[in-house]
């Protein structure tokens, strides 16, 4: 039986984000996926994805919460909510073990019931500004 879209993107991050079970990426990655939210460093397939999940779990201890989900034909939208832990070097920053949050949205292309594009706006200015103690800088409104 194959899950719905929307059921396909709160799974996704429960299983690949919080729990990390890279071993079942690809029961939610197409085989042509995209994600256009990477660092240019990092390549814009499932493996940067991966590693990127693997540098933000270095440094933070993290759970992402889902505050709202837009689910419309072959597009989701989830508004997000990032609770983190500081336990590595992020931004040249050493670990400072603080207790943090931030907020975002992303967006997922679906295609043959499996996730084909990813768009991410997740503020992490805010986040830096949390662990520099730093009050000022631009914030997604919540």
């Amino acid at each position: 039986m194959q899950r719905s879209n929307k059921t396909l993107i709160t799974d996704f991050i429960e299983q690949i984000w919080n729990l990390r079970r890279f071993d079942v990426v690809q029961e939610f990655l197409h085989p042509d996926f995209v994600d256009h939210s990477l660092p240019d460093h990092l390549p814009a397939g499932k493996e940067g994805m991966l590693k990127w999940i693997q540098a933000i779990s270095f440094s933070f201890e993290h759970t992402t919460l889902i505050d709202d989900h837009v689910t419309e034909n072959d597009r989701s939208v989830i508004k997000v909510r990032m609770k983190m832990k500081h336990i590595g070097l992020w931004r040249d920053i050493p670990a400072t073990y603080k207790e943090v949050e931030t907020v975002g949205y992303r967006l997922y292309r679906l295609a043959d019931g499996k996730i084909i594009e990813h768009w991410g706006l997740i503020d992490g200015h805010l986040l830096e500004n949390q662990l520099r103690s730093i009050v000022h800088g631009c914030k997604i409104a919540e």
